[in-house]
């Protein structure tokens, strides 16, 4: 993933470090586009833009650190492909303003806030005057939480001073100043921590909101999702076990599921085959063989996990392990 650099004198905290300047703004266009998706990006009226990107990417997701002048951001229909990569962002405002609007709704951040926000549909950010910002480029896949509960949070301002961002969005910032660090032995394990964190946040935001008027379906499709993610690891968790678990029939389970794009057994076996990927690129999981991590989440069967493996990430789970997992001696 490339890193563009670009800067002028009315930044904050320059970085000697960084490499030299351009104020360009197709270069900096360029430089996002192909480190993320395509955005139409204007400056202020009346100014001259300038910016400048710290970056790693580490398991699939992007973490920058944009410093830029006074600009506007628009993710148009016309910019989106149903062939575009899905992928959520994370904005923490670390100085400056920024104003990020979709799905209807309209999130003013402040420094030490942070947004979700999903590049598969229209959005729109804008920052009246010269900010820093930490954005997260994050995959879907990862994310514990359906696209439309995504939805429910997009542009909803998640506060440094309330709630659960008075504990999670400090871990953020020192996410984006540590961002150097990122690529070594244990920067995966910072990172799923971090979407972990963000997950949790999210969740308990939906919960927050279950006295307003929604679906019973919908509640009760949170609750099934939350008792699978504390059952992964029990092998005899099957649909029947859950739909009675939850005092449901077994064809109701599957009409539950049936409008959110999975199978009920599709979507376990996506989160256990997850959970795995992420123990085998984990250091202090390092001596551990990999059925043994494969039981850990209830796939026991070691032919059948590796099958299942190998289809979904293109390699068996020992060559995927030994070719990303950085330091330490590795289990086959």
């Amino acid at each position: 993933m490339p890193t563009t650099h670009a800067t002028s004198a009315d930044l904050e905290r320059p970085s000697p470090e960084l490499s030299p300047p351009t104020t360009d703004l197709a270069t900096w266009r360029e430089a996002i586009a192909a480190a993320v998706v395509p955005l139409d990006i204007q400056a202020k009226p009346g100014t001259t833009f300038a910016g400048r990107i710290r970056s790693s990417c580490v398991d699939g997701v992007g973490v920058y650190e944009l410093l830029t002048t006074a600009h506007s951001v628009r993710r148009t229909p016309s910019l989106i492909s149903k062939h575009d990569p899905r992928f959520y962002k994370l904005s923490l405002q670390l100085s400056g303003r920024g104003i990020l609007e979709q799905d209807g709704r309209r999130a003013d951040l402040g420094p030490g806030d942070l947004a979700i926000y999903d590049t598969h549909r229209p959005y729109a950010l804008h920052f009246p005057e010269p900010s820093r910002t930490m954005v997260m480029v994050i995959p879907r896949e990862p994310v514990d939480l359906t696209a439309e509960q995504i939805a429910g949070v997009t542009a909803t301002c998640f506060s440094h001073d309330r709630g659960f961002g008075r504990m999670v969005n400090p871990f953020f910032v020192e996410l984006c100043n540590s961002i150097e660090q990122l690529p070594g032995a244990y920067g995966a394990r910072l990172v799923h921590s971090a979407l972990d964190l963000m997950v949790t946040m999210l969740a308990q935001e939906l919960d927050s909101r279950r006295e307003e008027p929604s679906s019973i379906t919908g509640s009760l499709h949170r609750e099934i999702r939350e008792y699978i993610l504390n059952h992964l690891s029990d092998e005899t968790m099957t649909p029947a076990s859950i739909a009675a678990a939850h005092f449901v029939s077994l064809r109701y389970l599957y009409t539950i599921f049936s409008g959110q794009g999975d199978t009920i057994s599709a979507w376990i076996r996506a989160r256990r085959l997850e959970h795995i990927r992420r123990d085998l690129l984990d250091p202090l999981h390092a001596q551990r063989t990999v059925s043994c991590l494969a039981g850990r989440w209830g796939l026991h069967d070691a032919a059948h996990f590796s099958r299942l493996f190998k289809a979904e990430y293109g390699e068996s789970p020992s060559v995927y392990r030994r070719q990303r997992l950085v330091g330490g001696s590795r289990a086959a």
